[in-house]
């Protein structure tokens, strides 16, 4: 009851109730999702009426890659602020992170850092356009929420559909800003030579996600590479999502992919505020010619979390454990699916897993899902990202209540009864305004 009633002061307090979508409880299951903890260890959260789950969702939104509340960064974080995090002089460990990004990715030479992924994208387009000159921008994936993404959706049509959200409006975005971002679809390499074609001398940069969903067709990255050393455009690797998930770095270094500059956020700290934007001396220095600046950006939490969280990556390889975990997670749910006879589709790489229910009235059968794991103790959707707390002991408790929840939806597939055994609204599947 405590999670429903903060819910409704949230809506009249916050609008959206949330600061950030992906952790809309409508985004999951309407009136059940319980939206607050109290306090979380692991891959367990307790919320605000004393219930226990098993986090076998998003995980932090895949910033806890260590797990939550880990003992090693909480025990940096805690030195940093007994030492004081803030003041008149800047922190050593600013310059010790950049040294260790930089050896991490030698093609790499210089950093600069800011609190969460979205500003960090922003930074890194501004340092491209200055050194460039030019406005335009390429891009293939989700890189938040500033105004030279969103206005991709500028004019006619949802371009950003395939990338951020169906049907989101960019009110708000400078009208002025249409035609200067244009998008293209990840392995669809004449998408980026059409845009080429078409802009060749105004491209200031191609951005986009190494891997996300599915990996990169072969030569496919390559191409990517080439063509934005034909036009000396900047090609910016945007690693917030996938970085730390196959290996201590960013996923470009799997693919041999040398970027002129990368992105990182959310595992690189596990939890606490970090970005971090990495790149070749010659386009970094750029960032002088421009005014990039804030007093946040030098406080001495976040680089200390990167560091312990970095530093701990490496030495247990975090990445064979996530890798395994969400190998697990896959086959896991296709033989759930199969002994129920549903029909599922999974995607994503293993660490960032995904399932969907192929049925056209997916999105309630997934809201039926995430409430029955709800009932039986678990933080469930159609996602889950894996953490290093993530035991044979949770995978184990999960799949019982998988396969238990499977053959009950199921049942009611036949019987045409998914819609009448929700005990709310179907979740939201893209934007929506909140009343």
């Amino acid at each position: 009851m405590k999670n429903i009633l903060m819910q409704q002061r949230a809506r009249k307090r916050i609008p959206g109730g949330t600061q950030l979508l992906s952790k809309r409880p409508e985004m999951f299951a309407p009136g059940q999702w319980p939206g607050y903890y109290t306090r979380t260890k692991g891959a367990e959260t307790w919320d605000l009426d004393g219930k226990k789950y098993i986090d076998m969702s998003i995980n932090g939104i895949g910033a806890c890659v260590l797990g939550f509340a880990d003992p090693d960064v909480n025990a940096a974080v805690h030195a940093a602020i007994d030492s004081g995090t803030s003041c008149s002089l800047n922190c050593p460990e600013e310059v010790e992170l950049a040294d260790l990004l930089c050896r991490i990715h030698g093609w790499a030479d210089m950093v600069r850092y800011a609190r969460c992924g979205g500003e960090s994208m922003a930074i890194a387009v501004r340092i491209a356009r200055a050194h460039t000159r030019r406005d335009k921008i390429a891009f293939c994936g989700y890189h938040g929420w500033h105004d030279w993404y969103l206005a991709a959706n500028l004019g006619k049509g949802n371009r950003l559909d395939q990338h951020l959200l169906p049907g989101l409006d960019p009110l708000g975005v400078p009208g002025g800003l249409a035609g200067t971002a244009l998008p293209f679809r990840y392995n669809h390499i004449e998408d980026l030579e059409k845009i080429i074609s078409e802009n060749k001398n105004d491209l200031a940069a191609i951005v986009m996600e190494p891997v996300r969903d599915r990996y990169p067709e072969a030569g496919f990255l390559e191409k990517v590479r080439e063509l934005a050393s034909e036009i000396r455009a900047v090609l910016i690797f945007d690693e917030i999502t996938a970085a730390l998930r196959l290996n201590s770095g960013g996923s470009h270094l799997v693919f041999g992919i040398e970027p002129d500059m990368a992105v990182f956020a959310k595992a690189i700290s596990n939890g606490y505020p970090m970005g971090a934007v990495i790149g070749k001396e010659a386009v970094m220095q750029s960032a002088q010619s421009t005014f990039i600046s804030s007093t946040y950006w030098t406080e001495r939490i976040g680089p200390v979390a990167a560091l312990a969280t970095i530093r701990k990556h490496q030495r247990l390889d975090v990445s064979k454990h996530l890798i395994d975990v969400g190998n697990r997670i896959q086959s896991g749910w296709e033989l759930a699916a199969r002994q129920a006879g549903l029909k599922i589709y999974v995607s994503g790489i293993p660490p960032l897993s995904h399932f969907s229910f192929e049925y056209e009235n997916g999105q309630a059968i997934i809201t039926l899902f995430t409430q029955m794991m709800l009932e039986r103790g678990f933080l469930a959707s159609g996602r889950f990202y894996a953490t290093y707390a993530h035991s044979k002991s949770h995978i184990e408790k999960y799949f019982d209540a998988v396969n238990e929840t499977f053959v009950f939806i199921a049942g009611l597939l036949e019987k045409g009864e998914i819609e009448q055994h929700l005990k709310g609204p179907v979740a939201h599947s893209g934007f929506h305004r909140l009343t």
